[in-house]
């Protein structure tokens, strides 16, 4: 064989190996055959927009199936012990959030440890939340608000969705920080909550800025400021609640998730699919209309946001003294 066939056989050869090795690589680095994500609350809720908004992005990235289920029940504790006791192998995640964080410490006989038993894989996003008032509560900013609770102590009604939830947590970080008593009412759901902010019968409320922005484009609602720890980049011109009480944040965040002990490589691979997602202008957008904010990084970056979440909240439901119902 001339020395020409053989460059070009070895070539060939080459170009095959290189069409190969993706799929090589996936069966190295992915044991499982699809990938489930799984979601603690409802359909139509921030968490399963926020999956079902990654999950073609994994499955783009993996050239592999990926499925969305909800797992509702015990304030998504139900849905986390699956995934502790799913197999290590990448195919069963879970979509966390500032409730796995919070749910450490509100429920400490827990049978598994979300700090031990859960790795963090990747960052999805930051969902800052929007304090608003009825248009008949006379404030306009966060000073004035907590001037007028100041002059009504334990009158202002603070409507939220349930014990030990992310807006339940930012309004007794609120109350602390400011030096104000609120009075809190605990509704079923954000929906219910913000049909009574809506019709006056509650004056003050810590809402995702997706539920919240039409009624206060419309004018229903006054938007007093975000609890992200910066400006959001969907709202520039409303200011932060840090920028009157220095060091305030709450909010909620999305990220994924898997059972400890599942390989590094794994790991490795599925916050690459993670941040290419969050890299597609499409995905962007769609986060934009959620008034989200991309949350991309490494895996070991994300586990330390993780730790300092789980921490800070349990400062918070001390101080607090927030029990679980």
């Amino acid at each position: 064989m001339n020395t020409g066939r053989r460059r070009v056989l070895r070539s060939l050869v080459g170009t095959g190996l290189a069409l190969q090795l993706p799929s090589v690589l996936r069966a190295q680095t992915m044991p499982a055959e699809e990938v489930r994500i799984i979601v603690g609350f409802p359909p139509g809720g921030p968490l399963d927009l926020a999956a079902r908004t990654i999950a073609p992005a994994i499955e783009a990235a993996l050239a592999m199936p990926v499925r969305v289920e909800n797992r509702v029940g015990a304030s998504g504790n139900d849905a986390t012990r699956q995934v502790v006791r799913a197999a290590p192998d990448g195919g069963t995640l879970l979509l966390c959030g500032p409730v796995n964080t919070i749910n450490t410490t509100l429920f400490p006989n827990l049978d598994f440890d979300f700090g031990r038993d859960i790795a963090p894989i990747a960052g999805i996003a930051r969902v800052p939340l929007i304090v608003e008032v009825h248009p008949n509560v006379p404030a306009r900013s966060v000073p004035e608000m907590i001037a007028y609770a100041r002059a009504n102590p334990g009158q202002v009604k603070v409507a939220y969705a349930g014990t030990g939830t992310p807006q339940h947590v930012a309004i007794e970080l609120f109350q602390h920080m400011a030096g104000v008593r609120l009075a809190l009412v605990a509704y079923p759901g954000s929906a219910a909550a913000l049909a009574d902010l809506l019709r006056g019968a509650a004056d003050v409320m810590f809402d995702p800025a997706p539920s919240s922005m039409p009624h206060v484009r419309a004018g229903r609602l006054v938007a007093l400021a975000t609890t992200g720890p910066a400006r959001a980049e969907t709202l520039p011109d409303l200011p932060t609640v840090a920028e009157t009480l220095p060091g305030y944040e709450g909010g909620s965040w999305f990220g994924i998730c898997a059972p400890r002990g599942t390989p590094d490589q794994v790991v490795a691979r599925l916050n690459d699919a993670v941040n290419a997602g969050l890299r597609d202008t499409s995905l962007r957008r769609d986060l934009d209309a959620l008034g989200a904010m991309a949350m991309p990084g490494s895996v070991t970056g994300f586990a330390g946001f993780v730790a300092a979440e789980t921490t800070r909240y349990a400062e918070i439901i001390r101080i607090a003294g927030i029990k679980a119902r």
